[in-house]
């Protein structure tokens, strides 16, 4: 009986182990969020995604934001215009930029400064094929307003 409970806390344990690999799909690369001044009630979050299958950006929270949507700038006629997405679709294989005057993480109603040297928790929620789900924390650095990812392509503010 001993042996049996064992082995099928041992199966059990393997199970789970590949259930996780099986949904840690999503990487997240370059994280960062830009400093907001004080007063400022909101502010940018920019990162790099990936999926090693279709997948899709669902939801973002952050303790530092009553309010955190996924957003998209787009050129409407002459006009830039900005936007929540209900969720941003992550084809696989391919990485998605969240930039700067792209797609891009909104955090408003800030609860508190964000200030350059800091780090802003966020979590993420991807929903795969079949509906199933997987959440991310990310520990994104605040940089200084005007400073971007250090590859001199993010320029564009809110």
């Amino acid at each position: 009986m001993r042996t049996f409970s064992v082995l099928h806390h041992l199966a059990a344990a393997g199970a789970l182990l590949l259930a996780s690999a099986a949904q840690a799909q999503v990487s997240v690369h370059d994280a960062w969020v830009r400093a907001a001044v004080p007063q400022q009630q909101a502010t940018g979050a920019f990162m790099r995604l990936t999926s090693a299958q279709d997948a899709r950006l669902v939801s973002v929270t952050s303790p530092v934001a009553g309010v955190a949507e996924v957003h998209e700038m787009r050129l409407e006629g002459d006009v830039m215009r900005m936007r929540a997405i209900a969720a941003l679709e992550l084809p696989a294989g391919q990485a998605v930029e969240l930039k700067p005057g792209g797609y891009h993480i909104m955090l408003m109603d800030l609860r508190q400064p964000v200030a350059a040297g800091a780090s802003v928790p966020l979590t993420l929620v991807f929903e795969g094929p079949g509906g199933q789900r997987q959440t991310l924390q990310v520990q994104a650095p605040v940089r200084a307003l005007g400073r971007s990812s250090g590859q001199g392509r993010h320029g564009a503010s809110h």
